[in-house]
């Protein structure tokens, strides 16, 4: 019950770990191919997504039967003064989506991460977010796709590297 005596709607907190959970499923089945290092530690961490998101649902479901919730969704839309924020972060995510093919995952990673922390922390702190963006998004490149030499979407960035590892720079 939420502090006026009524049930408290949980209906929005469903959203990230549905979309988290199909997001595992079909990330699954993109890495039949892959080296089986990779698959490993996808299928490590996809469990646990898995498993964490199964035991949100039962808390989730348990609270509804016991009339303490219900699935309303008025976590989503309220407070409206987030609106717009929440729309922009919609807006960066579907452009890294549309992007990701052409700019490649280093610079397309590195634009989404720092657009994102720069909207979300209204643009507060841009020296810090700049080196994290750009720290998490090399981060990723020698994990994912030097280390684990997964497929993720090769651009410029990565074009470049090839070619310098090549060449023997």
């Amino acid at each position: 019950m939420n502090e006026t005596g009524g049930k408290k709607s949980i209906g929005g907190d469903f959203v990230i770990p549905v979309a988290a959970l199909v997001f595992t499923l079909y990330y699954f089945s993109t890495i039949i191919e892959s080296p089986w290092t990779a698959q490993v530690a996808a299928f490590f961490i996809g469990a646990i997504l898995i498993a964490l998101t199964l035991l949100f649902l039962v808390k989730s479901a348990i609270a509804i039967g016991r009339g303490q919730a219900d699935l309303g969704m008025n976590a989503v839309i309220a407070p409206t003064g987030l609106l717009a924020t929440r729309l922009g972060l919609l807006a960066i995510t579907a452009a890294y989506l549309v992007l990701i093919e052409w700019g490649g995952f280093t610079l397309t990673t590195f634009g989404f991460l720092l657009a994102a922390m720069l909207l979300l922390n209204r643009g507060q702190r841009a020296g810090f977010i700049t080196l994290f963006a750009l720290a998490v998004s090399l981060g990723g490149y020698l994990i994912f796709i030097l280390a684990f030499e997964t497929r993720f979407p090769r651009g410029p960035f990565e074009e470049l590297i090839q070619a310098a590892m090549q060449a023997g720079i």
